[in-house]
């Protein structure tokens, strides 16, 4: 089953829900795994969501954070110049370390942004790096328009 079946029945669950969790609320926003639930009186489409957002990341840490945090930062700001140019604004890809370890990362971007306001999005949290996952092995910064996923080990289903 691919992402997009897997989300709807789950998105939709979750809408159900929505009103009852917010009843006087005008905004709100639901991360559930790989999908995004968002509401609001307010349009937000086209708009770049700084304020959603949160951080995780893998409890280990590298042994040589300086340049491993350098080759973290130009994965995904390489993802995130693949990203801008597909439709589907979502890029993954990997990175060499050496001693056979590879970066694998992932970034996307919601659909209602354009490849330049996705760019944008995505460059400003991969700058939120260092206070986010810095000398992590792993980490996110998941937002309300964009995201990226670092691992040292892959991640994505093929």
């Amino acid at each position: 089953m691919s992402q997009p079946q897997i989300a709807k029945p789950v998105l939709l669950r979750q809408a159900v829900r929505f009103e009852s969790a917010v009843p006087y609320n005008k905004a709100a926003i639901i991360w559930y795994d790989n999908c995004l639930l968002k509401y609001s009186n307010n349009g937000f489409f086209g708009q770049i969501d700084n304020i959603n957002k949160f951080y995780m990341w893998n409890v280990h840490v590298v042994s040589e954070p300086g340049p491993f945090n350098e080759k973290t930062k130009e994965l995904l700001s390489q993802l995130a110049n693949e990203a801008r140019a597909t439709p589907m604004l979502f890029a993954t890809g990997e990175l060499e370390l050496g001693n056979s370890t590879k970066l694998y990362g992932l970034v996307q971007c919601t659909q209602d942004l354009s490849s330049d306001v996705c760019k944008k999005c995505l460059d400003g949290i991969i700058g939120e790096l260092p206070s986010c996952c810095d000398g992590k092995q792993g980490g996110r910064v998941v937002g309300g328009s964009c995201n990226f996923i670092y691992e040292i080990y892959p991640f994505v289903n093929a």
